[in-house]
């Protein structure tokens, strides 16, 4: 088959859009199909054979340079500038802008591809991709999670109302801000059902788009994801009380804030290092929570690492921890296990499907419960014969369930009965 694959950003090694880009496409090269991906930025990180076409927007959120404005010279078209208005209004534009852009690039394209697969764009123009008027390729999605579970899980955490330190002035409605930055997933929510067929990374991922956007059943199909090779036992001792945490650190979803007040607590009796995988935002939630809490001297971070920086850095804590309140899959949880390290995670999402029964690879606790949370990291910090055995459970998890290339074959499988039934009806529809 020859896929157009479609990604409207894809971070290389963080979040895990671009690592699912770059791993399933490697994956579909190797049993024998053309994959080529079209990408906004960041682009991803590709491996040989994997054909990228990028699909340049303003970049309005490059790091270091967030929500700039672009110079006069910088815009191409009408697409740019509705990309940069829809920015100043607070809203997030890349999903829809990408999609006008890439259709745009498919319409002269139509004759190279077989089959069209957007990674969770799910943005409206996208569903002309299948109008035989236009382009008319068969078009199916991925969609890690429902968007909108980030969206209530952020308003939550924000406030109504902000005031400038020192100043008596409202100065924003963070609340509101949340409902307009959010306002992508309108288009989401409508385009969603439309898609001919959707892949999730899990039951509770199934359970949440049926739930949340309204896709019927029967037309969605759950692959668990992989984890690559390379992912392995450490050679090197691992160093004591280290602890390890992959996610965004501030998300409010990824509960980096749980984890850090139960870090707090642990310090107090122990001495303890934790290492957060991650870039926090200069002056953010995060920053000011550690500084809050006094752990700046216990807490680093850790970005822009290799490949095996990172199978390095995982397999050097004791143990990681999964504090997040809620999960479409977390491949970092599966990569981890994969590393033999033994883990504390929140049931949430799809995070006990991932590890199995409570103990085996991963003692679960309560998303949100600092307490639990850190009685729990305590108590295998305590025990290394535990920890050791875990460690070999996730591992052998991992082996069992968790293999790329078995994650491309159910892909491509899904692919070839996506251009059978789309071009069957197109044949019916004809006569």
């Amino acid at each position: 088959m020859r896929i157009a694959m479609l990604s409207y950003r894809s971070k290389p090694h963080v979040g895990g859009q671009g690592i699912y880009i770059r791993r399933l496409s490697r994956e579909l090269v190797a049993l024998g199909h053309t994959v080529e991906v079209f990408s906004g930025q960041p682009y991803p990180e590709l491996d040989e054979g994997v054909t990228l076409t990028k699909v340049p927007s303003l970049d309005l959120y490059r790091p270091g340079d967030e929500f700039r404005n672009p110079r006069p010279g910088e815009f191409r078209d009408l697409v740019d500038v509705e990309e940069w208005v829809r920015m100043r209004t607070g809203a997030f534009p890349e999903p829809l802008t990408f999609s006008k852009r890439v259709v745009k690039l498919l319409r002269q394209r139509r004759d190279d591809f077989d089959i069209v697969f957007d990674n969770q764009t799910l943005a409206l123009p996208l569903l002309e991709i299948e109008d035989p008027s236009t382009i008319g390729l068969p078009l199916t999605a991925a969609i890690h999670h429902p968007i909108t579970l980030d969206r209530a899980i952020e308003f939550d955490t924000a406030t109504w109302i902000r005031r400038k330190p020192g100043s008596r002035i409202r100065i924003e409605l963070p609340k509101i801000g949340v409902w307009r930055w959010y306002s992508f997933l309108r288009q989401q929510k409508a385009t969603a059902p439309l898609i001919r067929r959707v892949i999730v990374p899990s039951e509770s991922s199934k359970r949440d788009v049926v739930r949340e956007f309204k896709v019927d059943a029967d037309r969605i199909t759950t692959i668990l994801l992989g984890v690559d090779e390379r992912f392995a036992p450490p050679t090197e001792p691992r160093v004591p009380g280290r602890i390890l945490a992959m996610a965004s650190a501030d998300a409010p979803l990824k509960g980096i804030h749980i984890l850090l007040e139960s870090f707090a607590k642990l310090l107090t009796e122990r001495d303890l290092e934790l290492v957060l995988v991650t870039r926090p935002k200069e002056g953010g939630v995060t920053e000011k929570l550690i500084d809050k809490l006094g752990i700046g001297e216990h807490v680093t971070f850790a970005s822009g690492l290799t490949d095996d920086e990172l199978v390095a850095l995982m397999g050097s804590a004791e143990l990681a921890c999964v504090p997040s309140l809620y999960e479409g899959f977390s491949l970092p949880t599966a990569e981890l296990m994969a590393c033999e390290t033994p883990l504390v995670v929140s049931r949430a999402g799809a995070i006990p499907e991932v590890v199995g029964p409570d103990g085996l690879c991963a003692d679960v606790v309560e998303p949100g419960d600092v307490e639990a949370l850190a009685h729990a990291v305590a108590a295998l910090l305590d025990d290394p014969e535990r920890r050791a055995r875990m460690g070999a459970a996730g591992r052998q998890r991992v082996k069992e369930l968790f293999s790329w290339t078995a994650v491309a074959a159910k892909t491509a499988d899904v692919f070839d009965e996506v251009i059978t039934q789309y071009h069957q009806e197109n044949a019916d529809a004809d006569r």
